[in-house]
């Protein structure tokens, strides 16, 4: 890409372990929060035209920053309000198309609400 971005934090499913418990893994490894509760809202496809994976969208609730932990080399956090979230959205800094997907589906499970 030869920029930056903003995404969520993603990663993946190690054998054996459920979505939610990746979820909480990576949110911790790659960001030095954790989260009390992460409710997984479903797997969806990639590209199904020309790729046989899919990506588990996951909410987590009650997040906070583990003091002791620091997020992975290369990684900077940035925490958005959701107004914030969505103007990046709509002018395209926050622009990874599953990313958006995965917002667009917290909407819709009532976990987020589109709020300018």
């Amino acid at each position: 890409m030869e920029r930056y971005t903003i995404e969520l934090p993603s990663g993946l499913v190690d054998p054996g372990e459920s979505p939610g418990v990746a979820a909480q893994r990576e949110l911790l490894e790659e960001t030095g929060y954790e989260a009390d509760e992460v409710e997984v809202l479903g797997p969806m496809t990639t590209d199904n035209g020309r790729l046989a994976n899919r990506i588990w969208a996951c909410f987590a609730a009650g997040v906070r920053v583990v003091p002791e932990r620091r997020p992975e080399a290369g990684i900077e956090i940035a925490t958005l309000s959701l107004p914030e979230l969505w103007r990046a959205t709509e002018d395209g800094t926050f622009d990874h198309a599953l990313h958006v997907a995965i917002l667009l589906l917290a909407v819709l499970r009532g976990r987020l609400t589109i709020a300018r």
